[in-house]
């Protein structure tokens, strides 16, 4: 096995920093509106989609949570009246996930609260040059991760 070098392990190390403390003031940010991160992430995905809807498959899909994850999340979020959630009728096993308008109310008041964080903590701080490279360097990455997670489902 080939060890990183101590460049691409500081490399490493500081993208992990970064995206741990980034998680942490966005999540802290939230709380203070009444949403976990969580929360937040799957109502905005709701609100994205047709009537505010999706199946909790399309749901769990979108936000890359595993089907039991998903399931316990959707129940507290639930219980507090932020979504609804319904069978499917011709699927007995489906089940359909709606923001509610209560849902609703709570992500557009958050809305303009996160996006200050985000613009402070994030936007702000890099240069348009230093976005567009991100982007590129994102969209690398994530090519390779698709890349190994579909090579590790075939073998």
């Amino acid at each position: 096995m080939e060890w990183l070098s101590d460049d691409e392990q500081a490399t490493w190390s500081a993208y992990i920093r970064l995206r741990q403390r980034l998680d942490a003031a966005i999540a802290e940010g939230l709380t203070r509106d009444g949403l976990s991160a969580a929360d937040y992430e799957l109502m905005v995905a709701l609100s994205a989609a047709p009537g505010d809807c999706l199946r909790a498959k399309d749901l769990a899909a979108e936000v890359c949570w595993e089907k039991s994850r998903l399931s316990k999340h959707l129940a507290r979020m639930d219980a507090r009246g932020l979504v609804d959630r319904q069978p499917v009728a011709e699927d007995a096993r489906g089940v359909l996930v709606k923001l509610t308008a209560e849902g609703r109310r709570l992500l557009e008041h958050a809305a303009p609260n996160h996006v200050r964080l985000v613009r402070e903590v994030f936007i702000n701080c890099i240069t348009p040059e230093e976005a567009r490279a991100l982007r590129t360097l994102s969209d690398k990455v994530l090519v390779a991760v698709e890349d190994s997670t579909h090579s590790a489902l075939r073998a």
